[in-house]
């Protein structure tokens, strides 16, 4: 099995690239907007009968059905409501342990056999992991540092070759990123975020929490 070679570097270059893409805008366009409400018509008042004609007909026992009190299809809440969902939390195999995140990656790639695809929102939440468990660094463009802690696009490449997602999944996972940094006012890649002066380990952590519930609510 051939060890992908996409640096970090590369990984923010083709990230901002595609989300700079037609497509790509047309996918988080709207990502956290709902249908408006569809126009219901004014209910006539009902008609009170005389006091003779409710003597002779008999009450209205009807069930009301709770599905006319919905703005909205029962379907479209369904779907509305696992939209909304967080991220599955990475539960299937634990990281290597400390020694794991020092090691080169290569060797992690028996990890890869037979694991099936995940969404963004879910490799976002391995990469998470992995900078909570194995730690988070700002040195510019560096997988790692001696001590096995990762930059973000790091983390994110470290989650797909311990089998969490394709290179298409870290792409779109960048891109996601892209677009949570974008709606924050911050204009440039994701490395040069990552390695601000004064930007912490809470930062990145809050960045990603931040990209997940986006990318989970827009269905990936």
């Amino acid at each position: 099995m051939p060890t992908p070679t996409l640096t970090p570097e590369q990984l923010d270059a083709q990230a901002a690239r595609l989300h700079d893409t037609e497509a790509w805008q047309q996918i988080i366009t709207g990502w956290n907007t709902t249908d408006p409400a569809p126009v219901r018509p004014p209910v006539p008042a009902p008609v009170r009968p005389s006091s003779s004609d409710a003597a002779e007909q008999p009450p209205d026992r009807r069930p009301v059905d709770w599905r006319d009190l919905l703005s909205v299809p029962v379907d479209q809440l369904i779907a509305d409501s696992v939209r909304a969902l967080p991220a599955t939390a990475p539960r299937e195999r634990p990281l290597p342990g400390r020694l794991g995140a020092v090691l080169p990656d290569r060797l992690h790639s028996w990890r890869r056999i037979g694991r099936p695809g995940v969404r963004p929102s879910t490799h976002l939440a391995y990469a998470r992991q992995i900078l909570t468990e194995w730690g988070w660094q700002n040195t510019p463009y560096r997988l790692r540092n001696a001590r096995g802690a990762r930059c973000i696009c790091g983390a994110l490449l470290t989650a797909h070759r311990l089998g969490y997602g394709s290179l298409g999944t870290v792409d779109r996972a960048g891109a996601w990123l892209v677009a949570e940094l974008r709606s924050q006012g911050w204009t440039g890649l994701i490395g040069p975020w990552n390695r601000c002066p004064g930007r912490t380990a809470a930062d990145a952590l809050a960045l990603i929490d931040a990209t997940i519930t986006r990318a989970a609510r827009a269905g990936q």
